[in-house]
């Protein structure tokens, strides 16, 4: 029985990562102050974890070759090949990432064919399609979190532009007044295709009316004015810039969780996460990036309707966890809480499928059910793998811990 395994997990490396979060929560020191941006819990070729098996380690996808169903569950093979279907992260972001979609299943099998043909390697600039699978995710916040989520309503759109004062954009805005809604396209699309005189001279002009009504009417400024002076001086004549007037802006408390469907136009701009997705690497961006932005490809892929910030529904599921409910069916998100005492715990039984607990508090024991070995304890910072041969288990201690799973 493969049961209940530590994880070793990589930590990636990317200038918009925070110095201090993964290490606060690692337990672990940064003394050349490196932007550590993820940590990956999964068994993606460009970082799987590794195991620890009785002092050897091996990679997780290793593992999984070894013996799928004993690691994944029967019916998660079934579904899904001989591979972990998610990618859990911790993302810890200082400053903006990039403005991105990701393709539905069909776009991104033609777009990978696509470029497959066209000889394009997998590790080119160019490259969009990396992998022939779509990339649901949902994060989770473990700090304040600030994001950018789907297009605003048109008429949005046109009250904060006008609330900002002329941004050089009379003609492009003018596809939505006449258009609303079925404008979106246009609009977007002509924001993306301004010459660059015209884009640098609209950005630097909006950052500068921002910083001004911050100030004019601070505390009270719209955190819309903020995010786009802020935008502006970390990528300089960026379209990007803008994108707080046309996507909605979302602050997210501890806890509460945001999913994004194939198709949606977003950003992470601020905060430290939990992250879990489909396990592919294909991203469509569209700013606040040097990275290559594919425009036409882009608009092909994207979804021109107004978008809910709505956060994502959670539910209580027993034993104090809560779940966040998403139609993804490669993984199901959820939070165990466990409160002073150790009396509750958190007790799973039944059919289960792989899964991934990482803990961002405190300390709790594992204990197997019906199996040789006791279980094991977990300290915040560190993750186990549960495998689904394991029968059930039980968790006692005071702390809070993420767990990744196939629902079934």
């Amino acid at each position: 029985m493969i049961g209940i395994r530590r994880l070793i997990n990589p930590v990636q490396e990317y200038a918009w990562g925070s110095t201090t979060a993964i290490p606060g929560l690692l337990g672990l020191a940064n003394p050349d102050g490196r932007p550590q941006a993820e940590l990956w819990m999964g068994a993606h070729p460009r970082g799987p974890s590794l195991v620890d098996m009785e002092g050897r380690r091996i990679s997780l996808a290793e593992l999984i070759a070894y013996d799928p169903e004993a690691v994944l569950g029967s019916e998660t093979v079934a579904r899904f090949g001989a591979g972990l279907p998610f990618l859990f992260k911790v993302l810890a972001a200082a400053k903006p990432l990039s403005i991105q979609a990701h393709p539905d299943k069909e776009q991104a099998r033609a777009g990978f064919a696509r470029e497959n043909r066209e000889k394009i390697p997998l590790d080119a600039f160019q490259r969009s399609y990396r992998d022939a699978f779509h990339k649901p995710e949902i994060l989770c916040a473990l700090t304040g979190f600030w994001a950018l989520k789907g297009f605003r309503p048109a008429a949005e759109i046109l009250d904060l532009c006008a609330g900002l004062g002329p941004v050089g954009l009379d003609s492009e805005l003018e596809l939505l007044r006449a258009s609303g809604e079925a404008g979106l396209k246009a609009f977007f699309g002509a924001l993306m295709s301004l010459p660059a005189g015209r884009r640098e001279r609209a950005c630097a002009e909006a950052a500068a009316r921002c910083k001004e009504l911050s100030l004019r009417t601070a505390p009270a400024a719209r955190a819309e004015w903020a995010w786009i002076a802020r935008l502006h001086d970390l990528y300089p004549g960026d379209s990007g810039s803008l994108a707080p007037l046309y996507l909605n802006l979302v602050h997210l408390a501890p806890g509460e969780a945001l999913f994004l469907p194939a198709g949606e136009l977003h950003a992470y701009l601020e905060g430290t996460g939990i992250e879990l997705m489909a396990n592919s690497d294909n991203v469509l961006r569209g700013g606040l990036t040097p990275k290559h932005v594919d425009v036409p490809e882009l608009l092909r892929i994207l979804r021109f309707e107004p978008a809910s910030a709505v956060l994502q529904e959670s539910r209580p599921g027993g034993s104090g966890e809560t779940v966040y409910r998403s139609p993804a069916r490669e993984f199901r998100l959820s939070r165990l809480t466990l409160p002073p005492g150790g009396g509750a715990g958190y007790e799973a039984n039944g059919p289960r499928s792989v899964e991934i607990l990482l803990c961002t508090r405190g300390e709790a024991f594992i204990r197997v059910r019906g199996g040789a070995v006791d279980g094991l304890l977990i300290r915040q910072g560190e993750s186990v793998l549960i495998a689904a041969d394991l029968p059930g288990y039980t968790i006692r201690g005071e702390a809070d811990l993420y767990k990744a799973a196939v629902p079934l």
